[in-house]
């Protein structure tokens, strides 16, 4: 398999503890390794060591003095941390006390907050990890990405199709029940079969509810569920007081990776063209734009635009929807194609509107939006000139 230059660089000062959150398989434990080749691992993984620490967590404390000195001055791996929340209290001493530094990896911090787990009085810093993104990967590939998807063994694989089901069925489908976060297994796999047409839409709880035989509001629940563990987010609808109604305060919702998305969906692109195209292309923009935030460090807001008419906007960005972006599948964009993202700029005045689009040069049209490739798009993204 390919070795990548990740992004995150997880720069830490002596002694400071970082969580570094990220779904199973976008490589957090490869980035570990290469970044704290030195480091002590601690893998809750290992049923043994997780019973242990389960049942005693004191002895993470012990197994820790037994280091080599030169270990104990280097971060202090912790795999799935979320496995033991209870080491948590350990690790804070640990830090506090003798000047440890902690990096606590997991897919999942909706166990620790609903358990009440000391997350370090606030104190740790916080990383995350999203799948490959376009400058990571030279030789960048559209179409394989959209098919395989980017988690890196399937960007890879000579065999995504059957690596996508596996991580599906063998990942997805359990996490949420080994957690422990939803009692009703029938109607949470109902759920997640029905993630099929609810993926890049707008959220209709009721519709939902009924195709799974359960209340809107266990709905609700485990759309929050799949955020919480990184499987999916949310998009939120952008409004401003006196503007035309949005049609909804519904969100849309949107896995975490291309392939996966793909694969429950059974969709299997042949060429850049078409409205399969078109949808993936605008969830893997939105991947990017999700990437960049988190490893800038800048918290803005990714939302999208809807009127009651159904006019839509794809993407808003930033507090005052300062950027507008519109995602285009098609060949060469037209009318039709500007009218979402000119109608929102006609009522918003964003200091930026892009159509992000398969053609071949940029234009830009009178009233100053610009028509891009997605390469220069994600050139001007990646540049900071964007958002």
């Amino acid at each position: 398999m390919a070795i990548y230059a990740r992004t995150p660089d997880l720069e830490l000062p002596p002694h400071q503890s970082a969580f570094f959150w990220g779904a199973r398989g976008t490589g957090k434990t490869t980035l570990l390794r290469r970044r704290f080749p030195r480091s002590a691992r601690f893998d809750l993984l290992d049923t043994r060591l997780m019973l242990e620490l389960t049942r005693a967590p004191w002895t993470l404390s012990e197994r820790i003095q037994a280091l080599e000195p030169a270990q104990r001055n280097q971060p202090i791996l912790i795999d799935e941390i979320q496995k033991v929340p209870s080491i948590l209290d350990e690790v804070h001493r640990l830090n506090d006390e003798d000047g440890l530094g902690f990096v606590l990896c997991g897919s999942s911090a909706r166990k620790l907050r609903r358990g009440g787990a000391n997350l370090l009085g606030g104190r740790a810093l916080r990383f995350d990890l999203h799948p490959l993104t376009w400058p990571e990967i030279p030789d960048f590939d559209l179409l394989r990405a959209l098919n395989r998807g980017l988690l890196p063994a399937h960007y890879d694989s000579p065999s995504a199709g059957e690596a996508l089901a596996a991580y599906v069925d063998d990942y997805l489908r359990e996490e949420v029940f080994e957690e422990g976060l939803t009692r009703n297994a029938p109607g949470f796999a109902r759920f997640f079969d029905a993630l099929s047409f609810c993926h890049g839409r707008m959220v209709n709880h009721s519709d939902v509810a009924r195709e799974c035989g359960v209340t809107s509001k266990t709905v609700k629940e485990y759309f929050r569920i799949l955020a919480d563990t990184l499987v999916g987010v949310l998009v939120e609808p952008f409004g401003r007081r006196g503007s035309r109604a949005v049609i909804t305060k519904a969100p849309k919702f949107y896995l975490f990776d291309v392939g996966v998305a793909g694969h429950l969906i059974g969709r299997r692109i042949a060429r850049p063209a078409g409205e399969d195209f078109g949808r993936a292309l605008e969830h893997f923009i939105l991947m990017e734009i999700l990437a960049y935030r988190a490893y800038s460090g800048r918290d803005f807001p990714v939302r999208y635009w809807r009127t009651r008419s159904g006019v839509e906007c794809d993407f808003v960005l930033g507090t005052d929807g300062a950027t507008a972006v519109e995602v285009v599948g098609g060949g060469r964009v037209g009318r039709r194609e500007l009218k979402g993202v000119r109608s929102f700029a006609d009522e918003h005045a964003p200091l930026q509107a892009f159509v992000v689009c398969n053609d071949s040069e940029p234009r830009r049209t009178e009233d100053g939006i610009w028509i891009l490739p997605w390469e220069l798009f994600l050139e001007g993204l990646w540049g900071g000139e964007v958002v």
